[in-house]
């Protein structure tokens, strides 16, 4: 092992203030990084998952729903900033409906069910070093959303990026900020310990914690998936949806035949040459939405137990120090699926929920799908389907991919889309108010650059 290495960027790690057990973990994956592990996860170790539980088979009596919620605290990661669009702060902050953005109607599905339910339901953010500040001012607008001296965010651990040549930790005076990188959202288990947040629920009384991501609307609370997960005696769950052929890139749950164990497989974990079989919606019927529930006191009990390290899959992120510039040193990034950490409890399971739960937002086409006429806003602020089947959106990548491109080409709002079974946008257009699109369309470069107010494409 390359000791000298591996010091200085403990070292450095000491220095900006991390805390030994998010060192420790560090530590752990630098091992496994120079010793070459790859983290792969071929088709002939596992067996497909094919009969999990599903949500709508399942009967939960309402005391049991109750008493589950009360104790229920939710957990948002938004340390992503949505840099595939061009963004450099939370995406969060992006408006979706009405003038509110993610982070608005996070809050105010939250405060609904307080209402509805009279749980107590602290929403707590997982923020990373770059979207913490944004994310507190816009929450500063709900005095009414802290529970308790519960905080209402706390900040995922940040690890040195490391030399492809050497594993050194990478320097650059230019910007010394993009020398660091947050771990992946498997490090929210030893945040939430270094934190002292997990230790806090505790003692205020909650037992259980789901955790989605902020740009994804579709994860209401649910006092349903509560009570089940409650009566469950489970100590982690993981959400599925069943796959459709547009879900073949998400992850999976698959059986390790090894040990029995429920295990995460994502594409980075597939070899190439059996991508055949992790695209395949018939083999492996499942996707994984990165919605979870696990049991607070037994991640304590574990943590202790493993000294803060989990341990689990490695994934090695090769990118350039500077994302923006591709010529800048090569390094690695040492990452974490927090969904991961199925195999790591015993007894741990799965349940597959609606489709309605899983509605994130990766790309503008997304964006436009969530802003249009195909979803409305309900009274729990859920984005609540108006069409039997959402519209397929499709734009160029060349004029619409980046967020500030995507703004200027719909200056007076998205099209109306819920009469339209596709929509797909090739060149550069810009629409104007009232645009309606019928049937399956296709706006081609040789169509008018400015779509005028009020017009109707169909075909």
């Amino acid at each position: 092992m390359s000791i000298e290495a591996l010091h200085r960027a403990q070292q450095k790690m000491r220095d900006a203030g991390v805390a030994d057990r998010a060192i420790d973990v560090f530590s752990h994956y630098y091992e496994k990084l120079e010793a070459g592990t790859t983290g792969q996860i071929p088709e002939e170790t596992i067996t497909p998952y094919l009969d999990p539980p599903q949500l709508a088979e399942v009967e939960v009596d309402e005391e049991t729903q109750r008493e589950a919620f009360s104790k229920l605290a939710v957990i948002n990661l938004n340390g992503g900033l949505g840099t595939s669009m061009g963004m450099d702060r939370a995406k969060s902050l992006l408006p979706v409906r009405d003038g509110m953005r993610f982070l608005d109607i996070i809050v105010k599905q939250v405060l609904a069910a307080r209402e509805k339910t009279g749980s107590r339901l602290p929403l707590i953010f997982m923020n990373s070093f770059r979207t913490e500040a944004d994310t507190l001012e816009v929450l500063g607008n709900y005095p009414q959303l802290p529970v308790d001296d519960l905080p209402l965010s706390f900040v995922q651990n940040k690890e040195p990026k490391l030399t492809v040549d050497g594993l050194e930790p990478v320097e650059w005076p230019a910007d010394p900020e993009l020398e660091w990188c947050p771990p992946g959202h498997g490090d929210i288990y030893t945040a939430l310990e270094t934190s002292g947040l997990l230790d806090k629920l505790l003692e205020a009384g909650f037992e259980y914690a789901s955790v989605s991501n902020s740009d994804n609307l579709g994860t209401v609370p649910s006092p349903k998936i509560a009570g089940w997960f409650a009566q469950s005696g489970a100590p982690y769950a993981a959400e599925l949806c069943r796959r459709t052929v547009a879900d073949r890139k998400g992850g999976h749950l698959a059986i390790r035949k090894s040990d029995g164990r429920l295990i995460l497989r994502d594409t980075a974990q597939t070899p190439d040459h059996q991508m055949e079989f992790f695209t395949d919606e018939n083999r492996h019927p499942f996707f994984h939405t990165n919605n979870l529930w696990f049991n607070l006191r037994v991640l304590k009990e574990t943590l202790e137990e493993r000294r803060g390290v989990l341990g689990l899959p490695m994934i090695r992120n090769e990118k350039t120090v500077d994302p923006s510039d591709k010529s800048s040193t090569k390094v690695y990034q040492i990452e974490t699926a927090m969904g991961a950490a199925i195999e790591v409890f015993e007894g741990a399971t799965a349940i597959v929920v609606e489709r309605a739960r899983f509605l994130p937002v990766k790309a503008t086409s997304d964006l436009l799908l969530v802003r249009s006429d195909a979803y409305v806003l309900d009274d729990d602020y859920a984005l609540v389907k108006q069409v039997e089947t959402v519209p397929l959106v499709k734009l160029d990548n060349d004029y619409y991919k980046l967020i500030g491109d995507f703004e200027e080409r719909f200056p007076k709002g998205v099209p109306s889309i819920k009469d339209a079974t596709s929509l797909t946008v090739e060149g550069k257009h810009t629409f104007g108010a009232d645009v309606t699109v019928r049937g399956d369309v296709t706006v081609k470069p040789t169509c008018p650059e400015n779509i005028p107010d009020g017009t109707v494409i169909e075909q």
